[in-house]
């Protein structure tokens, strides 16, 4: 895997929870397949390879992978706006997260302990993601931007479904951080579209059928 494909599978991530941010608050429900692995994502802390992150990229990020395909396509397909908002939301929103090492601190520490609800329920039960949305509600959402998720009253009132919101927002915080590692910056998305959608492609598989 090149350095490419790493910056375009953490911006995918980022792209996936974003999209699933706005088709929880429009519906009330997303796949579990689509966001398990996100949520799983916030527990591994030091992989051995990057590729551990996120697993097979092309089935687990595949929502992520085409919405960024469609957005550097400039492309979109009919996809809500609210999409491309929330994923700018989150990279600017990792960039103050950035400049407060004290709430780092607190959020390495309430994810190892958001684990151990993970390992004795499970990635996706309620007990595992209200205690990763409990975290965020302590430590982003007292930043000075904050993320606005706009939808349907009826679900975003619902306790279960707020909760759902934050911990996939704390998971696209945990993208952006691993997209900056891996050398991602703002400006990519504006000059390096072309080799974005080239390493989109590639981890699709669509190379060989061009």
């Amino acid at each position: 895997m090149n350095r490419n494909q790493e910056q375009v599978i953490a911006i995918a991530a980022v792209v996936q929870a974003a999209s699933l941010v706005e088709q929880l608050a429009r519906t009330g429900d997303i796949s579990a397949d689509a966001s398990e692995p996100l949520l799983k994502a916030l527990f591994i802390q030091s992989p051995e390879r990057f590729a551990d992150i996120y697993g097979h990229a092309r089935v687990n990020l595949s929502v992520g992978i085409n919405h960024l395909r469609a957005i550097l396509g400039r492309d979109p397909q009919g996809m809500s706006p609210d999409v491309t908002r929330y994923a700018l939301s989150l990279l600017h929103l990792e960039r103050k997260l950035s400049k407060q090492p004290a709430m780092m601190d607190t959020l390495g520490e309430g994810i190892q302990a958001a684990s151990r609800q993970a390992d004795h329920f499970s990635i996706g039960h309620e007990n595992t993601i209200a205690a990763v949305a409990d975290l965020y509600k302590r430590t982003l959402s007292n930043l000075s931007f904050r993320i606005h998720v706009t939808g349907n009253p009826t679900y975003l009132q619902n306790p279960a479904t707020a909760n759902k919101v934050r911990a996939l927002l704390l998971a696209g915080i945990r993208a952006a951080i691993l997209w900056r590692q891996v050398g991602g910056k703002r400006w990519h998305l504006m000059v390096s579209r072309s080799r974005y959608l080239k390493a989109c492609d590639e981890i699709l598989g669509q190379t060989a059928e061009h």
